[in-house]
Formats: structure tokens, C-alpha cells, sequence
């Protein structure tokens, strides 16, 4: 029979444990110092499932960071949306650990619909930090009953050793976030109407850098929505062509007997509707560029015709033996793969490594989020400009942007955002708030306290103790919860914080 662990075995044990979350400490990126963190703490509790949320810079702010373990996809989704109320939420809202055997008959927890539908048991959650920076939530075990009272002890041993790890990444990652990356080049390119700072962004302005300068055709790829066609006219103004036309034609949007004509132009007479001699694109874009959106869809019967322009420099308009010449940049633009339209026999390949001699792909928002508010503002000036009404975007609708899937891009972006203003333009509001963007958040059930409004609801309470305590001294309350008294003033005004209130 084995004999339990003596004091001695559990401060060795609690030793060892701490020296491996300060090895993973040492690390410089986030996510791979909490997915280490994670796994160590489920690992020594033998919880099934896991979850941590940070939270960066103000109360006011939805979760900075998350994530899970031993969860995956829609799994991972709904659990998400699930311990992001109730347990979680009073776990910040009270500053305490919450200890459960099984959420499901727990009276604090049984009425709320995401316990049961998830089927939660025993759940073991405690905040990080104080102030509260974050969350961490273990769930499932093997045997009946609650986490053991040494598990919830671990736990918070673990909550307190992990939160200045934790804020110091969180801190370096958003001094990181606020680098703009593209600011040198900037400086070099025409680039104003794109909007963001990020590495990625900074990826695409480096190699519209390389393509500017010199003569060749350019392929820009990249999801539908992305904004291509800024790209290309970014690429334009960059180039030594910026004082000649910049001239659009989108592949997809023009029938098939009429492209040849709409491309060459055509000699009164060519076809039914050419009552006088018709100037093409390619004429409209002499000594500047032409941009080809959506290539891949310009009929197969039209393409050695561009292909032999590509080559020469020379063209026929429909209807005519006379050989014209010009002195025309192509910038062609897909979302398409066109290795595949050359495999299926629907684009030719001699085209297309014309067309792809120097290449600029646009990354989805996806990969550039911390964009995501610097284009929403831009879009939302837009809007004030045409319509003279200026309206802003809230704090907390950029991060709800910024949270968003957005599988179509800038272009879902804009629209979202039109409606948002409109909404707000409607309600005589001046802030574009995130019920204007996302009305079907609002409508959901009001009685399940969200992670963002038990935070809320924690830290005012917190700051409203700490100011009495303190006389409402606000460089002393500063320095005893550890904030700048700028950043304290700022919270005290977001709260609605007034003496003896």
C-alpha cells in the first residue's frame, strides 16, 4: 500500500512543478508559452479538458488571448461560447476559485443552458492576476467527485506564479502590435489608401517595392475581397507610369462576344452594336497600366490574342488587318488558381507565365487582424466623407471587428460597417457601437453575464474599494494596484467612478 506524500514530497513536488512553468517562461511568444502552461497544469491535475483567457491593457476589453486544450473545431467552438459565461463568469466576478463536482446540479450553474448542453461536471476554475488578467478553467476527470482540495491548491499556485509571466508577453506582444512595420516603406511608395501596419501588409508594400520600378507584368492573388484592385492601382502610383491612366476590366463581368471588342476595340461595322469606331482598353490605358481583374475568367478564345500583345506590343482591333502598337503595363489580379485552369484546359499556360513574371499575394484578414480597426476606420471616414456625417467606431466595436471570421474580406468588412453606420446614423448616435454592427449579438438571451461583462463588473468594484481605501488619492490607489495613474484616471472615467458614489 502506498503511503501519502509528506509535506516534504509536496513542496518538492510544487518546487518541480514551478521550475517547469518558469522554463516555459522563457520563451518570448505567447501562444506557445500558454499552450505549454496549459498542458503542464491539466497534466498535473489530470483534467480532460483545459482553457485559458487573457485579457490585455483595460476592463473594458474582451479576451486578449485563449485557448484550449484537449478540445478541437466545433468542439472547441461551442465550448468556448459555453464556459465563457457562468462558471467563468463568476470565477471573475467574485476574485475567487470555483470548485465543482458536477455543474449540472450545481444550483449556482444547473439553469444556465450551455452547463447542460455540454454536459458539465467537475470543474475546477481560477482567476489569474489581481487585477484579474485572465482565466483558468479545468474540466473532467476520471473519477466521481471534485477536483481534489490539492488540485484547487495547485491551481492557485499555478493562477499566481503564471500572471506576471503572462503580462509581461501580453505587454510585449501589444508593444509589438503597435510597430508599424510599413512605416519605411511608406515613405518610398504610394500607398496611402491602404490601411494597417502589420508584418504581413509590410510582406506585400516589399514586394510592390520590387514589382514598381520595373516594366513586367504582375499577377496579384489572394481571396475574394481582399482588395486587389487597391493593389494594383497602389502599384500604378508607385510605378515611373503614375502620371498615365489607370484602367480597370473585369474578366467576369463582360459576355464573351463582346470582350474581344471591349479589350482591341473594334472598327465600325465589327459587330452589331460598333456603329462608329470603338476604342478598347487597351488604347484607354496607352503609356499606363492596364488591370486585368479576375483573369482567369477571360474566355480561352480571346487569350492568344492578349498573349501575342504580351510579346509584341501589338494588337488588332476587331474588324480591322491594320497592326496598332502600344505602350501598356498588364497587372492581372485572381483569387483563382491558375495552375488549376491550366491543368483543366480552361487558361493557357503560355499566358499564364506571361502574366505571373513577378507575383504579389494579398493576405487575408485573417492573417493580418491587428488591421482589422485601422481599416474600419479608414471605411468608416469614408462614409463620413461622402455622406457628411461623422460618426467614429467604439473601442469595443474594433475588437469585436477584429474577432470577426470575415471569410469575405475587406469587402464583408465595408458592408458590415455600412450597415453598422447606417444603424447608428438612424439612432442619432455619434459612436458606432457593436449592437449597431452585430444586432443579433444584442438580441441574445440577457441573463447569461458574459467574461466581458463580469470583468467589467469585477474591476469597477475592485477600483471603487481600492479609491476609498485609499481617500481617493489616485497616485496612491495607482501605486498600490499596480497601474499608471494615467491609465487609472482612464478607468475611473469609463466606469462612471465618482467619490462617495
Amino acid at each position: 500500500m502506498t503511503s501519502p506524500p509528506t509535506e516534504i514530497d509536496r513542496l518538492r513536488m510544487e518546487r518541480d512543478f514551478l521550475l517547469r512553468l518558469l522554463e516555459l517562461g522563457h520563451t518570448n511568444d505567447l501562444k506557445p508559452f500558454l499552450e505549454g502552461a496549459l498542458a503542464l497544469i491539466a497534466g498535473a491535475t489530470f483534467a480532460k479538458k483545459g482553457y485559458v483567457a487573457l485579457h490585455a491593457g483595460d476592463a473594458l476589453r474582451e479576451p486578449h488571448f485563449w485557448i484550449a486544450h484537449g478540445l478541437a473545431g466545433a468542439e472547441l467552438d461551442e465550448v468556448r461560447r459555453a464556459i465563457s459565461t457562468g462558471i467563468v463568469a463568476e470565477a471573475i466576478a467574485t476574485g475567487r476559485t470555483i470548485s465543482t463536482a458536477n455543474a449540472g446540479d450545481d444550483p449556482r450553474f444547473r439553469d444556465q443552458q450551455s452547463v447542460q448542453l455540454q454536459r458539465i461536471k467537475a470543474v475546477l476554475c481560477a482567476p489569474i492576476g489581481n487585477p484579474i488578467i485572465g482565466v483558468l478553467y479545468l474540466e473532467g476527470r476520471d473519477r466521481l467527485g471534485p477536483f481534489p482540495e490539492q488540485d484547487r491548491a495547485l491551481l492557485e499556485l499555478f493562477a499566481r506564479h503564471l500572471a506576471p509571466l503572462a503580462d509581461r508577453l501580453l505587454s510585449r506582444e501589444e508593444a509589438a502590435a503597435g510597430t508599424d512595420h510599413t512605416l519605411a516603406l511608406r515613405d518610398k511608395l504610394s500607398v496611402s489608401q491602404i490601411a494597417g501596419k502589420s508584418a504581413a501588409i509590410a510582406q506585400v508594400f516589399r514586394d510592390i517595392s520590387v514589382a514598381a520600378p520595373v516594366p513586367v507584368s504582375v499577377l496579384i492573388t489572394g481571396e475574394s475581397g481582399t482588395g486587389k484592385t487597391a493593389l494594383a492601382r497602389a502599384l500604378h502610383d508607385s510605378s515611373p507610369r503614375s502620371r498615365g491612366p489607370f484602367v480597370e476590366l473585369n474578366c467576369a463581368a463582360i459576355p464573351e462576344t463582346l470582350f474581344e471588342s471591349e479589350l482591341f476595340g473594334a472598327e465600325k461595322g465589327a459587330h452589331s452594336t460598333a456603329l462608329k469606331r470603338m476604342e478598347g482598353k487597351i488604347d484607354a490605358a496607352r503609356g499606363g497600366t492596364l488591370f486585368l481583374d479576375e483573369v482567369s475568367e477571360m474566355p480561352l478564345i480571346v487569350q492568344p490574342k492578349l498573349l501575342t500583345f504580351l510579346q509584341s506590343r501589338r494588337y488588332y482591333r476587331l474588324g480591322s488587318t491594320q497592326p496598332l502598337e502600344a505602350d501598356v503595363r498588364i497587372v492581372a489580379a485572381t483569387n483563382a488558381d491558375l495552375q488549376t485552369k491550366v491543368r483543366e484546359k480552361v487558361f493557357r499556360e503560355d499566358l499564364y507565365f506571361r502574366l505571373n513574371v513577378l507575383q504579389v499575394r494579398v493576405p487575408p484578414l485573417r492573417d493580418r487582424r491587428e488591421d482589422i480597426g485601422a481599416i474600419a476606420d479608414a471605411i468608416v471616414a469614408a462614409l463620413g466623407r461622402v455622406h457628411s456625417a461623422e460618426i467614429t467606431l467604439s473601442h469595443s466595436a474594433k475588437i469585436a471587428l477584429a474577432e470577426g471570421a470575415w471569410p469575405g474580406n475587406v469587402r464583408e468588412l465595408e458592408n458590415a460597417l455600412a450597415r453598422g453606420w447606417a444603424v447608428a446614423l438612424s439612432q442619432n448616435a455619434r459612436v458606432i457601437e457593436p449592437h449597431h454592427l452585430f444586432p443579433e449579438r444584442a438580441s441574445e438571451s440577457a441573463e447569461a453575464e458574459t467574461y466581458e461583462s463580469a470583468l467589467r463588473r469585477f474591476q469597477r468594484t475592485f477600483l471603487a474599494e481600492a479609491l476609498t481605501k485609499n481617500g481617493w488619492n489616485v497616485s496612491q490607489t495607482a501605486r498600490t494596484v499596480g497601474l499608471a495613474r494615467s491609465h487609472l484616471n482612464d478607468l475611473i472615467k469609463a466606469f462612471g467612478l465618482v467619490r462617495g458614489g
